[in-house]
């Protein structure tokens, strides 16, 4: 599928319009020079409704739209519970964690450890990210963005992921968060049109144009183990989503690993004016996760009927774009790449943000606030250039590349949970426990790995997470940080009372869950 000229004509539009939004977001006094809560916390400004579609911007990019709707051509519905959870986890973020976070004016999450436990817990663990989110998470967006522009426009791979790279550099790279915050609200506006629209006429076509309805009918009734919730374990996708383990298992410790403790993903709410516009974002986000299966999952389904051939699952959305009319598909097609760009800015400013103010700033301190921009910007250029470097040798041989993300943070993610849960909730919790837990994590992950390999990977990160409270708990136990600490965040002054508004939204999130869950068992 190639596009035509005034699909072309479009989406170029689109792109200038977008550098050209984003240079005007980021003009500012000439008196006046960026310091690090500008350009990495948006100066602690950010509105609800850009938090929110900030938040869904970030995390809804390549991997999670290509990717999972290839989940949902091999799977089926059952990949949406990494959707429908995260509404709920966003929930439970927005309740218990953001206020300690924001309380004690946290900018990044090593900061956080670092003022919690020391300095190596905190490098660690920066160090840890850094190599993630470049190695994997920025790796896995230029990587299937690249098929997906090579799918639709007819573009190399290796072409369109340097375009991407450009792209992103173009309209982030001077301005910082609050670009990319800003620019995510027309991102987010154009993914859910363009992807609500793709699953109109993707229903509308297995209903040989009777509608949504016959279609979807026709969907349920033809490939109803694609619909079930709840795998059985004779599925033969059992080991990527092992039954209930999606709703009382290792889901729910990545997920609040993710939502509540990755950096490119928080700093939208740790940008936010005050509290309760952060609680109000997180519940809008959390709102717009419900809904996005019906963007990214429902189409990979209604590709198994209309695509039954495909070569690869992660083909199913790019094909499913062949439906669009001329014109309207360079809109959609803008609106993948969109969600593409935002991602890659997203994660390149929070891999500045974790290098400048962790790790750099403490080796060479005392610089000027204009120095430690330019090192983030640099920063953001080396990432990508090193992510373009090893994309394709790393994901070239994975036909589900969600699927892979998900079991290789799946290695790190219990340590993570335990450190900064315990952290948060223990006060004897030592730096010496959480060193453990984060080792504990990594080794016990492989061993599970290698020896029980009929262990699926959900339940395996439920398990090793266990393992870490434990091993975090006796350790903290036999060694113990000094009793007069000063590192330690108090939760004395921090309120975890809710406004009126966040807890109807709250209700309402886990209403709709029950009956999503009740319906589709």
């Amino acid at each position: 599928m190639l596009l035509s000229t005034l699909d072309i004509f479009v989406f170029v539009i689109y792109v200038l319009g977008l550098i050209g939004l984003a240079t005007w977001i980021s003009k500012e006094d000439k008196s006046h020079h960026k310091n690090t809560e500008d350009y990495f916390l948006a100066s602690k400004s950010l509105p609800w409704w850009a938090i929110g579609a900030s938040l869904i911007a970030a995390n809804i990019s390549a991997e999670q739209i290509i990717g999972m709707s290839g989940s949902g051509y091999a799977i089926g519905l059952a990949i949406a519970s990494y959707e429908w959870m995260a509404a709920i986890t966003l929930i439970i973020v927005g309740k218990y964690l953001l206020p300690i976070f924001l309380q004690n004016n946290i900018i990044t999450m090593p900061q956080y450890l670092e003022q919690r436990f020391n300095s190596n817990v905190k490098t660690t663990l920066a160090i840890f990210w850094l190599g993630v989110y470049v190695f994997v998470n920025l790796t896995a967006v230029l990587w299937l963005g690249g098929l997906a522009i090579q799918t639709v426009a007819g573009v190399d791979w290796l072409t369109g992921m340097i375009f991407l790279a450009l792209f992103s550099v173009a309209y982030s790279l001077y301005g910082g968060l609050k670009v990319v915050a800003f620019t995510d609200i027309i991102q987010v506006v154009l993914l859910i049109l363009g992807g609500l629209f793709l699953s109109y006429l993707g229903l509308n076509a297995v209903g040989d144009g009777q509608g949504i309805l016959a279609g979807f009918t026709i969907l349920t009734t033809e490939l109803p183990d694609k619909f079930d919730m709840i795998l059985s374990s004779d599925n033969e996708h059992y080991m990527s989503l092992p039954g209930l383990s999606v709703l009382i298992g290792g889901m729910w410790i990545m997920n609040i690993s993710y939502w509540g403790f990755n950096q490119y993903i928080i700093q939208r709410a740790l940008a936010a004016k005050d509290l309760a516009e952060a609680q109000k974002g997180i519940a809008f986000a959390a709102y717009i996760k419900l809904l996005m299966p019906i963007i990214v999952v429902l189409p990979g389904i209604t590709a198994l009927i209309l695509f039954p051939t495909l070569d690869n699952p992660d083909q199913a959305y790019p094909s499913m774009m062949s439906l669009m009319p001329t014109g309207i598909k360079g809109l959609v097609f803008a609106a993948l790449i969109a969600a593409i760009v935002s991602s890659l800015a997203s994660m390149t400013n929070s891999i500045s943000t974790i290098f400048t103010m962790d790790l750099y700033s403490k080796i060479k301190p005392g610089r000027s606030q204009t120095h430690y921009v330019k090192v983030g910007r640099l920063t953001t250029l080396v990432a990508l250039s090193i992510a373009l470097l090893v994309a394709q040798p790393l994901l070239g041989n994975f036909d589900q590349a969600f699927q892979y993300i998900q079991e290789f943070t799946g290695f790190f993610t219990p340590g993570i949970v335990v450190i900064f849960l315990m952290g948060m909730f223990w006060s004897q919790t030592s730096s010496a426990g959480a060193l453990g837990a984060a080792l504990g994590s990594a080794v016990f992950s492989l061993l599970a790995k290698l020896y029980w390999v009929e262990l699926p990977f959900i339940d395996r990160v439920g398990l090793v997470f266990v393992l870490c409270i434990a091993i975090c708990f006796i350790i903290s136990k036999l060694k113990p940080d000094a009793q007069h600490s000063n590192q330690s965040v108090d939760l004395v002054d921090v309120s975890f009372a809710t406004k009126s508004t966040f807890n109807f939204a709250a209700l309402g999130v886990i209403l709709i869950l029950i009956a999503l869950y009740a319906t589709w068992w």
